[in-house]
């Protein structure tokens, strides 16, 4: 599925209406370049999750947990990652595993871990279209 955004506000809805059907267990990894917008699609996961608090990127934690949605969030950017043993050391498999919804930013540098049934989402800017412009793209792995 391609949807195609023009405004922060609307990349924001996307994730909304995802994170509202989101289901116990599913996995979001999200890429695209810096400054694409994936905080901003990351914020409308979670509050379509029911999550209230303010969710920014947890660049030198790894992982970010919320727990107050209808399901718990577990929010990780591995852009920083070293290396990919490093999510043994932040309990990576127990958060996939578990009962919440997890969403990996910058997914595609710890690809050789990543679940194979996963919802993989890219965001693109295309400057040509706006400078607002984004071309999403959502596939479902391994279903």
């Amino acid at each position: 599925m391609v949807i195609e955004t023009r405004s922060p506000e609307e990349t924001f809805e996307t994730g909304r209406k995802l994170g509202e059907k989101a289901v116990p267990g599913q996995v979001f990894t999200l890429m695209g370049d810096l400054g694409v917008g994936k905080t901003v699609f990351t914020q409308g996961l979670a509050r379509g999750l029911g999550i209230q608090e303010p969710v920014s990127s947890p660049t030198f934690t790894i992982v970010q947990v919320y727990e107050e949605g209808r399901l718990p969030f577990y929010h990780f950017d591995v852009y920083r990652i070293g290396d990919v043993e490093e999510m043994d050391e932040v309990g990576y498999d127990d958060y996939i595993m578990g009962d919440g919804v997890s969403l990996i930013e910058w997914a595609d540098l710890i690809e050789e871990i990543l679940p194979e049934k996963r919802t993989e989402v890219r965001i693109e800017k295309d400057l040509e279209q706006g400078f607002d412009y984004r071309k999403i793209t959502i596939r479902e792995l391994g279903r």
